[in-house]
């Protein structure tokens, strides 16, 4: 689906209900699987979680997960540890680009049986699944959270419950502690001093119990930077938010400030209003290694604000859907950014584009944005659209994490054509 976005106004005052976060219901639906005393209230409607419903409920040989990464690790651990079940793991092109022998290696340690179908190191993944009696394994501090957080969630379901010691630097620590606080509140025993993390071996049943999943503050990053690129007294409200969040995300509104957006808990929502006029000679400076899902939309927004903008520890970016910070790169210079990349960072210059006579931010822009299969790539970009009319291919990719992400815009007041 290619969308046209027509330059657009929002209204003053909007409010938007947003799904399930797909980190934590992605997260309980493995320990549903494993524990099925649990219920879970606000699944996430993204299809990530819904590929991973139906992936654990497959009786198939050949469990297709397509561009879900979360489901691609998370399974890898659940089926190395599920005794008498035996699967070929697949997924999407892009999928079997990513790579996946750190968690592989680590499963094996632990004395997993699994092997490549294809090339080494990366999916299709046969697997026999059977009972681990290991119980200690190292991983690399600096990896994706999402190997780590897959190995603490069967953690408990080993023989010998589970001891992981991380390596160096840890990045994404709040993902890690989201895992470990979920594990809390279902009755499973953890510790995380310094670098080693151990998961008790569950001895005693689940107690039945209903869990929610709070809403996505990835998916409340695009209402973040709509609010910053709109004016003064502009407010949208989100539901349903807690202020003690275990999202790594929700710093959102700590770093918005900066960006002239304030937050405002109240009856587990949360209330976005653009209470100040950003200083054009603001120069951004943040270190994401433990929230770089909001890289793109930061980066989108600094430039629609005409900031500098310098953002490190996006390391992880690279091996995403796409490699999002060459995709970053790629799209933001049609707009006429200058930015430059690293491995781990990205530089955005300060700009007057939107300083023209007529008020127009980008008078003859004709090109289109392309998404590269990225759902981030598509939401990033659109609050530009209340700067400027353009046209983002291949839309509908928002459906990975948040399928009703056009038509909550065009409740705002958003117009596409």
């Amino acid at each position: 689906m290619t969308l046209h976005l027509q330059k657009s106004t929002i209204q003053k005052r909007s409010s938007v209900e947003i799904t399930g976060s797909k980190s934590e219901a992605n997260r309980l639906l493995i320990l549903q699987a494993l524990y099925p005393e649990i219920s879970i209230n606000n699944v996430s409607n993204s299809d990530d979680s819904q590929l991973m419903q139906k992936a654990l409920a497959s009786k198939e040989n050949v469990v297709d997960i397509h561009h879900a990464g979360t489901a691609m690790r998370f399974l890898t651990a659940y089926f190395s540890a599920k005794k008498d079940r035996e699967v070929v793991l697949t997924g999407s092109q892009r999928m079997k680009e990513r790579p996946i022998k750190i968690l592989v290696d680590a499963l094996k340690d632990l004395g997993a049986d699994i092997s490549y179908v294809e090339n080494e190191g990366f999916p299709p993944l046969k697997i026999k699944g059977k009972i681990l009696t290991k119980s200690k394994v190292t991983l690399k501090a600096d990896v994706s959270s999402q190997y780590i957080s897959a190995l603490l969630l069967i953690g408990s379901s080993l023989e010998n419950g589970l001891q992981l010691t991380l390596d160096g630097k840890i990045t994404s620590v709040p993902y890690i502690k989201m895992t470990l606080s979920l594990l809390n509140e279902i009755g499973i025993e953890n510790t995380f001093v310094e670098n080693t993390i151990t998961v008790k071996q569950k001895q005693t049943e689940v107690k039945p119990q209903i869990l929610t999943v709070e809403s996505d503050w990835s998916s409340a990053s695009y209402f973040y930077s709509i609010v910053a690129l709109s004016d003064l007294g502009i407010e949208v409200k989100l539901s349903s938010y807690k202020e003690n969040s275990l999202q790594g995300d929700s710093v959102l509104a700590e770093i918005y400030k900066q960006f002239g957006v304030s937050t405002t808990f109240q009856n587990n929502s949360i209330l976005l209003q653009k209470t100040s006029i950003v200083n054009n000679k603001t120069k951004v400076n943040l270190d994401l290694s433990n929230a770089p899902d909001i890289a793109q939309t930061i980066s989108v927004t600094a430039f629609g604000l005409g900031l500098q903008c310098h953002l490190t520890g996006l390391h992880t970016l690279k091996i995403k859907e796409t490699d999002r910070l060459v995709a970053l790169q790629n799209e933001l210079r049609k707009f006429g950014a200058e930015i430059e990349i690293t491995n781990d960072s990205l530089t955005l210059e300060a700009h007057n584009i939107y300083q023209s006579s007529n008020n127009s931010f980008l008078e003859k822009f004709t090109e289109s944005i392309s998404t590269y299969n990225d759902h981030r790539m598509a939401m990033a970009f659109a609050p530009l659209a209340l700067k400027q009319s353009f046209i983002i291919e291949n839309a509908d990719v928002v459906s990975k994490s948040y399928p009703d992400f056009w038509s909550d815009l065009n409740q705002i007041g958003f117009i596409f054509k």
